[in-house]
């Protein structure tokens, strides 16, 4: 039995018809007595269902991939905490892709669609090349974007408002009487890098707060870089009196180099992240920080692949998650006690639906 047992050699062993056979080993409704001599017999002659020929039979593979810069993320652990769920609901396997924002790593898996090892794609990129949007327009399957593309792209995208957020937590740091506020970005080649640089300079000029260079550290979105870039800051700046840190894992690290040079926070400088992730509640002090929605974008990235993997034939859609501002001890002190997760405080924007030490998952 040199090609191995067939639906017909199983059949001859179990007794049964080599339709019964073949509704069994599809998982269609059948007899229980049948079911369990065609299984019987199938293993007794060691047969393995052939996935990969059931796949190219009927073009489904019922898998979808996640592809994000980082697994280990926390931002991204929220996300696929949402995405899971829905997908697994309605029969899918998620495949999970770590491309460490490496833009020939994510063209790589883009290209892969062609191959049909999945049916669909949810993608975060921290950068949106040319290359991405050739590939994009050119997807052999259905692609959802989590993060910010450039107007006219015609893929189902989901986005974060950073603007705003960092445009709150900006003006609660000048609330709180902060003047000297510093901000510590990720790269300004990013998406997110990018647009929380031009908000910070937008909200200082709304408060009256002139913009200084002086103020501004450009590293990545690391905690090791946030250590990194507020050493040098504090160094060149030691009159700082307030940090808007472009990410979490960013001003964990402020805080660690803080702490280490003997300055009180949020007494002599307050601190904001963004992302509100799980790490922000359980730091000391706990992190005021923006919530960009990972988790309603995750679960919103989901339905609409969902939607598209179902026959859903329509135009793009964008979904754009409000931002939140989750106030706790950093900016107000430890007599501060945050109600549940935080005091979400300037929520922004609505939903327009129609229309660990590692890199930040937040798209915009």
């Amino acid at each position: 039995m040199a090609d191995g047992p067939t639906i017909n050699t199983i059949a001859a062993r179990a007794g049964v018809s080599i339709a019964s056979v073949s509704r069994v080993l599809n998982g269609l409704p059948t007899r229980q007595e049948t079911v369990r001599k065609v299984m019987a017999a199938a293993d007794e002659l060691g047969y393995v269902r052939n996935a990969v020929a059931r796949s190219l039979k009927s073009r489904r593979t019922h898998q979808v991939a996640f592809a994000m810069a980082d697994v280990g993320n926390p931002a991204y652990l929220a996300m696929l905490r949402e995405i899971q769920p829905v997908l697994k609901a309605a029969g899918y396997r998620l495949v999970l892709h770590s491309t460490d924002a490496v833009v020939a790593d994510e063209i790589d898996v883009l290209h892969s669609l062609g191959e049909r090892y999945v049916d669909g794609l949810i993608m975060s990129p921290l950068r949106v090349t040319d290359a991405h949007l050739e590939m994009l327009a050119a997807a052999r399957a259905p692609v959802v974007i989590i993060g910010q593309v450039p107007e006219g792209t015609r893929v189902d995208n989901v986005r974060a408002d950073s603007r705003t957020g960092v445009r709150l937590a900006i003006g609660h740091l000048h609330a709180l009487g902060r003047r000297r506020i510093a901000l510590v970005n990720g790269p300004l080649d990013t998406v997110p890098g990018a647009a929380r640089g031009a908000a910070y300079r937008e909200a200082l000029e709304d408060l009256g707060l002139p913009y200084e260079e002086e103020l501004v550290e450009i590293g990545d979105f690391y905690r090791p870089e946030g250590r990194r870039a507020v050493a040098e800051l504090l160094a060149r700046r030691p009159d700082v009196d307030a940090l808007m840190c472009a990410n979490d894992l960013i001003a964990l690290g402020a805080l660690d180099v803080l702490r280490g040079a003997g300055r009180r926070v949020p007494e002599d400088v307050a601190v904001v992240g963004m992302d509100d992730t799980d790490l922000a509640a359980a730091s000391w002090p706990a992190l005021t920080s923006v919530s960009l929605g990972s988790a309603e974008r995750g679960r919103a990235a989901a339905e609409l692949l969902l939607d598209r993997l179902q026959g859903g034939e329509r135009e793009p859609r964008l979904v754009t998650v409000a931002p939140r501002l989750v106030v706790r001890a950093s900016t107000l002190g430890e007599g501060h006690r945050a109600a549940g997760s935080g005091d979400r405080t300037g929520e922004s924007g609505d939903r327009a639906g129609e229309s660990g030490d590692r890199a930040e998952g937040s798209g915009a």
